[in-house]
Order: C-alpha cells, then structure tokens, then sequence
C-alpha cells in the first residue's frame, strides 16, 4: 500500500519519478486503449481542491473536498454518488421498458425488478499499489495516479492546461479578424491547439441518393466542414457569409494537453462594410519593424459610452448609420485597424474597461502585444507593447488633480494657482490621467523609454487647464526618465484637445509659455491665471501638424499628436493619414468604415 513518504522532500523526488514512470505508461495506454480521465485541480493558495470525471450512466461529476481531508472520506463520497447514479440509470431503463410499444400496447411479459445495487468499490492506486486512505487528499491525487470505480478505470490529471474563459465575439464580419476570448490555467496559447470549422451550406451535407428525411440528423443538428486554419486567429472570408462557425481548442503547455472545448458563434457571418479607411495606410505596415525602429500608433477610439447616447446619435454623428455606431460593429474595424499596424507602441485614449478586457486584449495579444490600463471615471487609456522587443518594468500613473494637491514635485505650481481661486477650483475638479510606463528592451537590457499617454481636457474654452495639465504631466514625466530611470528617451502619445495654434502646443514644442498668452485667459477674465511655465525636455510632433486628426461634422483639427525627445530619438517614416475624399466618403466621422471620430497617428521611431 502506497504512503505518503516521510518527508515532503521526499515526496517532490517521488514526483520526479512519476513523472518519468507516467510518460512510458502513456505510450502503453495508446496501445492498450486509453483510460478515461479524471481532471484534478489543486492550487497550493486554495482550501479545496476539485475533482472532474463522468461515471458510467454518462453522468458528469464536480466535486469539491478539503486539501486536508483525508483520501478516504473523498473515496467514499465518491462511491455514493457512483451509487446514486446506478440507480437513476436502472430506474430510467425500467420506465423506458414500461411505456407503450409503437401498436399501442404494453411490452410484453413481465419486467424484472432491477436487482439491489451495492455500493461499487473504489480505490485510488499510485504506481500500482493502492493509496492509504489516511492520506491526506492535497497529497493522494497524483498525476499518473489511477481511479478504479467499480470496474471503470481513470487516469489522474493533476492540474492540467485548462481554459478558465473561452469566447467568441457577438458580431462577426467577412474580411475582419475574429480574435476568441480566452483564459488559460496552467498553459498557454503559444502551446495550445486551434481549430476552425464552418457551417455546410444547405445541402451541403445531404445523403447520397436522395433528399434528407425531416429525422436525419442534419435538419436537426448543424453539420460542420473545416477550414483549413488551425490558428488562434481565423479571418472569415465572403464564402462564408451567412454560416456561424465553430472553435475547436485545445490548451496546452509545451508538455502536455488538456481537455478539449468547442464554442460555436452566436451569429452567422454578416457582410463587412468594404473598403475602409485604413486599409491603403495598411499596405505601409504590412509586416513588423526591424528592431531598430519603433513602430508607434496614437489612437483615440471613441469611447462606447460617449458613442452610444442620444446626443451622438441626434447631435454629434447625424450623419452616421446607427448600426455603426454600435460597440459589436465599431469593435471589429477597431481590431482589423490596429493589428494590421503591426505596431510595437499602441497609445490609446476613450477606452471602456470591458472593451479593454473583452476585444483589445484578446485580439492585440493575438498579434503578440501585451497592454495595461488605467481608467479615468468612465473609460481610461491603454499601452500596448510588444512583447517580443519590449518588457514593462514599472508603472508610474497618475491622476493630474491628487498629484497637483498632494505631490511635492507640482508644490510651486500649486502655490502659483492657489493666488487664482476660480481657476483652481475648475482645475481640481477634472478627472483627467496620464498613463506612464517605463519598457526596456528585450534585445539591450541598456536601452529603456519612457512611454507616456494622456487625454487632456475636452472644453473648446479650457485652453488654461490644458496648461497646467501639461505642465504636471510633464514635471511627472521629468521625474520618471531624470530621477528614477536618468536619460531614458520619452515619448508621449496623446489625445491633447489642443490644436497647433494654443498654448498648449506652444508650451509642449517649444519649452515654456509666458504668462500673458491669451490662453491663460481662454474661459474669461473672472478665471484668468496669469503664470509663466517651463519644461527641461526637447520635444517635436513626430508626425508634424496635420491639417486634421478629428473630423466631425462641425469640426475639424489635429488634436493628437505623438511627442518623442529629439535628442534621442527620430523619425523613420510616417504612415499617411488617409485622404480628405476617404474621410469624407462618408460626410464625416466617424462612419460605417471608420470607427472613431478621430485618425490614428502611426509613425516609425528610431534610437539616435
């Protein structure tokens, strides 16, 4: 009888062996026919571990008992509910014996009584002796252990890959990537399987010799042909316009496999909108940059939660399609748009928390960038990187008022606007951030950046909050590549509000701003705040000053830009913004092909 050997040093060596021991019963099992399977999870941080197998009468059972528990009490629990299912299973025989034959009658001659089930015998064997059931259960459920339940058999999987979340986007359109969402436990995607399957087209799937019966299986149940792409990204073609498809997955680790999962889509594949207005700047980006350059993207999304109110629809984007409007539609140009930059720097403003989670993450890291999020009250900013050329080190975000009010580094600054009430007031009471994240290179350990994002105040009339918005954002931004990293480059992506003729960008490009510039006056008199700033750093608008990066139907102007330290870095190249006649297809944006109010900035940075 197997024990739990003296001493948990012990025990990891014993480990070591099974795991050796276990590789060559596989080989005998997939010769012999392999066993059924029963999936254990044990996390060291969690009280309970859980127990997954389905019995003979095809039930399925999840159980949950105590690390601490002892192997046997677990044993027994297990054999009742092996009892309880033999017992549904003969009552259901014996009603299904009872009913009417097709003429109508009963069946003939007696039906026997099923005879009393006893308790099945169930044991848990290690390396072919039986496991003592005072063995505690964190310790007892080995993989490569065997469970007998009566004469069924089940190999241990203990805390194999498994998805935690795995789903499919609602709204899927031809020509545009779907990106499933998933989680994975104890694996990864890199190792894990992917396979697509469509519908068959009506007809597609009927016998040979005739029609199909209003009973063949296939009036009744979908039937499925694949696709030929065995990737975790799948991007429908118009041949399937009208089908719904099917993920098969299976998780992985490198070493081993979990159990399979199946989704299906909700919907059938919809038409897509046609050309878009990203899809010439595309041709500029179709593969990754080199690792000396630094492919970076500035994007204000149009946040769900401004785009769907009756104030956009009416007021803001009459022009605008309603359907186009909607989070499921906009979502899918969103995604072909950014992973066809093939970026390495995604800066991102007016992004929801669950368009975060649900579609930006799962589709950016697809394409092998990782990005967090900081949120503002109802949406925030996101950073991508990718992986392969950058690791993030730290996080230095803040939150422009409580940095203002309690951060020593912006005291002179307060001390200046204390002597303006009014003003101080409005400009304590704005709920703007600025995201910042410190990226090292996986390359050249020497070489890090500072990359920072904002979304400065919206109001045409807040010229002098931008101001000192800018000015924490910078004295912040200083502290981070002068003080806590000295000499890192910085760049700084942003939705700024401020078009080339402010302030604003007067301060950023050229290194202060006097204190009589008319924008310290730009909401009136009564909130005037007369005060002259500096800055220490050399910044230029990498993608110069576009006539435009926000065309609304009342407005138009460059809001965005992407700032970079000129005296460490330069510009490779700029990816054309699209043409005045494909951002006017449509009157205005944001429109059915394209998907904020606001163009990207896409540009190819390069160290000095």
């Amino acid at each position: 009888m197997w024990r739990l050997p003296g001493s948990r040093v012990a025990l990891r060596g014993v480990r070591t062996a099974v795991g050796r021991h276990t590789r060559a019963e596989a080989a005998t099992e997939t010769a012999a026919g392999a066993m059924e399977r029963a999936v254990v999870r044990c996390v060291p941080s969690e009280p309970k571990l859980s127990l997954s197998f389905a019995l003979a009468d095809g039930s399925h059972k999840n159980m949950q008992r105590d690390q601490s528990e002892p192997l046997g009490r677990a044993l027994s629990r297990i054999a009742t509910n092996a009892l309880k299912g033999h017992a549904k299973a003969a009552a259901a025989k014996k009603s299904r014996k009872n009913r009417p034959n097709a003429s109508g009658g009963a069946c003939a001659g007696p039906v026997p009584e099923p005879a009393a089930a006893c308790e099945p015998v169930v044991k848990l064997y290690y390396r072919e002796e039986a496991v003592a059931e005072d063995v505690l259960n964190v310790d007892a459920w080995q993989d490569g252990a065997v469970l007998q339940i009566g004469d069924v058999k089940y190999k241990v999987e203990r805390n194999p890959p498994a998805f935690t979340e795995l789903q499919l986007p609602r709204y899927i359109m031809a020509g545009f990537p779907v990106c499933p969402k998933l989680s994975l436990e104890f694996g990864d995607p890199a190792n894990s399987l992917f396979r697509w399957y469509k519908e068959a087209k009506p007809g597609a799937a009927e016998p040979e010799g005739g029609s199909p019966s209003s009973l063949s299986p296939s009036s009744r149940f979908p039937s499925w042909t694949e696709t030929g792409v065995n990737e975790r990204v799948y991007t429908p073609s118009n041949a399937d316009i009208g089908l719904r498809l099917k993920l098969h997955c299976t998780p992985g680790n490198g070493q081993r496999f979990g159990p399979s999962r199946e989704l299906e889509s909700v919907c059938p594949v919809e038409a897509g909108p046609g050309t878009c207005t990203f899809d010439q700047r595309h041709l500029y980006t179709k593969k990754v940059t080199d690792d000396s350059l630094i492919r970076t993207v500035s994007y204000n999304l149009l946040a769900d939660t401004y785009a769907q109110t009756e104030f956009s629809r009416s007021v803001l984007y009459p022009y605008c399609a309603p359907y186009a409007l909607e989070l499921d539609y906009r979502q899918n140009l969103i995604q072909k748009e950014l992973t066809g930059y093939n970026a390495d720097l995604i800066c991102l403003q007016e992004v929801d928390r669950n368009v975060f989670t649900d579609s930006l993450v799962p589709a950016l890291e697809a394409f092998g960038l990782e990005g967090v999020f900081r949120i503002k009250q109802h949406e925030g900013l996101a950073t991508f990187y990718r992986k392969t050329k950058f690791t993030l080190l730290s996080q230095h975000d803040i939150s422009f008022h409580e940095a203002l009010e309690s951060d020593q580094l912006h005291k002179e600054l307060l001390e200046k606007l204390v002597l303006y009430p009014s003003a101080q007031e409005r400009v304590l009471q704005r709920s703007s951030v600025l995201q910042v994240s410190v990226l090292q290179s996986t390359k050249d350990s020497s070489k890090r950046i500072c990359v920072a994002n904002t979304h400065l105040y919206w109001h045409p009339k807040g010229g002098y909050i931008r101001l000192i918005q800018m000015a924490v954002a910078l004295a912040h931004i200083r502290h981070v590549s002068c003080d806590l990293y000295p000499g890192i480059p910085v760049i700084f992506c942003g939705d700024f509000n401020s078009t080339p003729s402010t302030g604003m960008y007067h301060f950023a490009v050229n290194g202060s701003i006097p204190e009589d510039h008319e924008d310290w006056a730009s909401n009136g008199e009564e909130e005037r705040c007369n005060m002259s700033l500096t800055h220490v750093f050399k910044l230029k608008s990498a993608c110069g000053e576009p006539a435009y990066t926000n065309y609304v139907g009342g407005f138009h102007g460059c809001l965005d830009y992407i700032f970079i330290d000129s005296n460490a870095l330069e510009v490779e190249q700029v990816i054309p913004l699209p043409s005045h006649e494909e951002v006017t297809t449509h009157q205005a944006l944001p429109s059915v092909s394209h998907p904020s109010d606001h163009i990207a900035l896409v540009c190819d940075l390069k160290w000095k």
